[in-house]
């Protein structure tokens, strides 16, 4: 009798999904669903764990920026990676929709399609990627490219 291999798919990565206020809230589910972001979490990394994804203003994004990066300013996403351990992904991707959306504006992109990119570059740094290094940057927007592809968008790094 043929032996059965059977194959256990790895559990699925949880996402959280916060806004800093109800406002916001609303802003961002008339763009997009919680459930399109948490696929686009899953579409990025490979680990199980849990990441929250959370939306914020300019003051909350100011002041986290300023606090952990000394930066002055509100800057587009930032991730706070708490570690990868036994093969488990713990992490926190802040997006400050004002800057997202002036951003998109400024390059003259969808904010919805500038968002799906954000969201994907704070997972990849999340699992360790970064864009440091000139081969740290070629990984990681490659991995950005292939991953925004697969979800339907085109490539962020395409100036039109």
């Amino acid at each position: 009798m043929p032996k059965t291999v059977t194959s256990s798919k790895a559990k699925a990565c949880a996402v959280e999904i916060q806004y800093a206020s109800p406002a916001l809230e609303k802003k961002v589910s008339a763009l997009v669903s919680s459930t399109l972001i948490k696929k686009w979490v899953r579409a990025s990394v490979t680990h199980s764990g849990h990441l929250t994804v959370r939306f914020v203003n300019r003051t909350e994004g100011q002041l986290l920026n300023s606090q952990f990066r000394t930066k002055a300013y509100a800057t587009n996403v930032l991730t706070f990676t708490y570690g990868i351990s036994q093969g488990e992904l713990a992490a926190d991707i802040v997006l400050c929709m004002p800057v997202v959306s002036s951003e998109a504006r400024d390059q003259g992109k969808a904010v919805k399609a500038h968002l799906a990119h954000l969201v994907v570059h704070g997972c990849l740094h999340a699992a360790g990627l970064d864009h440091m290094t000139q081969q740290g940057a070629k990984v990681m927007e490659a991995r950005e490219v292939a991953i925004l592809k697969n979800l339907g968008f085109s490539d962020p790094y395409v100036i039109n």
